[in-house]
């Protein structure tokens, strides 16, 4: 059966930002359709990436982009809800792998076998491609997020911890996309609090 031999590529978006959801993705690239270009999502330009996404959904085999929200990152710590992002992705392919090649030193349980592939992202093209969904989508959230939050700038900096994002916080505090458990965060509300 050909679902048996399928791996899929996994890959996460968003662990560092001090506001939005944390976003991963799995894909079953198609052996037969090459994708050209798929490289770490963090070494290509936003016009590069959206457009590499538009050719992975339409060229792989199947594809899942999931999300773990701000009250789950703050609820469980941001590692285990990049994993649950990871999961979700994985159980939302609606082609079964028979193993996901996970980017980073850490796998989810997943109902599939898993391994872990450090720099995955640049070398293996499944996870690849999924880190470029996994930006692209993550992005457009922060930009629907901006224009509902437009003081903080999130169009600029996607919710890194920039100065501009920093300075926006001191002069208007922090909102509900904002990640309380994050110590940048958390010191503001302190203060607040004294």
């Amino acid at each position: 059966m050909l679902e048996l031999k399928l791996t899929c590529g996994v890959d996460e978006a968003g662990r560092g930002p001090l506001a939005g959801p944390v976003y991963a993705a799995a894909v079953i690239l198609d052996p037969k359709r090459r994708i050209r270009g798929l490289a770490d999502s963090k070494v290509l330009n936003a016009r590069q990436r959206e457009s590499l996404a538009v050719t992975i959904k339409l060229s792989s085999l199947a594809w899942c982009v999931s999300s773990a929200s701000v009250e789950e990152i703050d609820e469980i710590n941001i590692l285990r809800a990049s994993l649950l992002a990871m999961q979700r992705a994985v159980k939302g392919l609606h082609i079964r792998p028979m193993k996901a090649l996970i980017d980073g030193n850490i796998c989810p349980d997943l109902e599939c076998l898993g391994e872990a592939v450090i720099r995955g992202d640049a070398s293996v093209p499944a996870i690849s491609a999924a880190s470029i969904l996994a930006k692209t989508e993550r992005d457009a959230e922060m930009l629907r997020l901006h224009s509902m939050f437009p003081a903080y700038g999130l169009d600029r900096h996607k919710g890194y911890p920039t100065t501009g994002h920093m300075e926006a916080i001191e002069r208007h505090g922090i909102c509900e996309i904002h990640r309380r458990s994050f110590a940048p965060v958390r010191r503001v509300l302190l203060r607040i609090a004294e």
